[in-house]
């Protein structure tokens, strides 16, 4: 069992949630146990359905984890309230982006959501995953910014009001970071209205979230890609009104049988 001391703690609690989320995935590659003092783990709620919940310490979960090598890098962080939600490159032999999503409690991480995708190669205009801007700016403009990404995430990507789309997406500068899809309104549009046996390609039913700081917003949906029920993170950056910038991660929902936690993806 590993034995913590006070100050330990008291480090921990000094942290910036954004911080400690760091040194808590960080923890993930180096096997730091001091890493899991990030959580409380007596309220911990995983919502990753791949993951068990309560059988194996935090501490000696990583310190097993980090012995195959690992990767972890941080891209940006932002902080929403109490939640904090972070845009993570990970190498765990194979390359993938993933969204990292936080709630906190008296200084405490107590919930937990991810979306993760394969690594795609850099789009057609030349966009990674992960590149892009990383300046937290505008946070005075934050409700209004999340604001408009709900409503572009209700008229545009749920309900299809395409005829609206120059209303929420810039017209001329759109940079797009999609491995699929590449720069320009043009792109979104035919994406947003390709139909496949008299059904949409991609079809957002449901937004559950939407997370927030200063020009960047999250928005956690979900939908069927193909046929499949899929969760959407999409991180959009909004400069003077309009989105100018757009990330995301698609990821397979598994089905209800193969859960290992009772608690949802969402």
């Amino acid at each position: 069992m590993i034995k913590y001391y006070p100050h330990h703690h008291r480090e921990i609690v000094m942290l910036s949630n954004k911080d400690k989320v760091k040194k808590l995935l960080k923890g993930i590659e180096t096997g730091d146990p001091d890493a899991a003092l990030v959580v409380n783990e007596t309220k911990y709620i995983q919502h990753n359905p791949h993951t068990r919940e309560g059988n194996i310490g935090l501490a000696e979960l990583f310190k097993q984890i980090s012995k195959t090598g690992p990767r972890v890098n941080m891209i940006r962080a932002f902080e929403d309230k109490d939640f904090v939600f972070a845009h993570m490159e990970y190498d765990f032999t194979s390359l993938k982006a993933a969204f990292e999503v936080f709630r906190f409690e008296d200084g405490l991480a107590v919930e937990h959501w991810d979306n993760m995708q394969p690594m795609g190669e850099a789009n057609t205009s030349g966009r990674t995953m992960l590149d892009g801007s990383v300046v937290v700016e505008d946070h005075e403009l934050t409700e209004f910014n999340r604001d408009k990404v709900s409503s572009f995430v209700n008229d545009i990507l749920i309900s299809r009001k395409l005829d609206l789309l120059t209303n929420y997406v810039c017209n001329d500068s759109f940079i797009q970071h999609n491995p699929l899809l590449v720069d320009g309104i043009s792109a979104l549009r035919s994406s947003l209205s390709e139909i496949s046996k008299d059904k949409y390609k991609i079809t957002y039913s449901k937004c559950h979230r939407i997370l927030a700081e200063g020009n960047f917003v999250l928005s956690i949906s979900e939908g069927l890609l193909d046929g499949q029920h899929c969760s959407f993170y999409d991180l959009f950056r909004v400069t003077q009104g309009v989105i100018i910038e757009h990330w995301d991660t698609i990821e397979p929902i598994p089905l209800r049988i193969e859960w290992k936690n009772d608690n949802g993806k969402f």
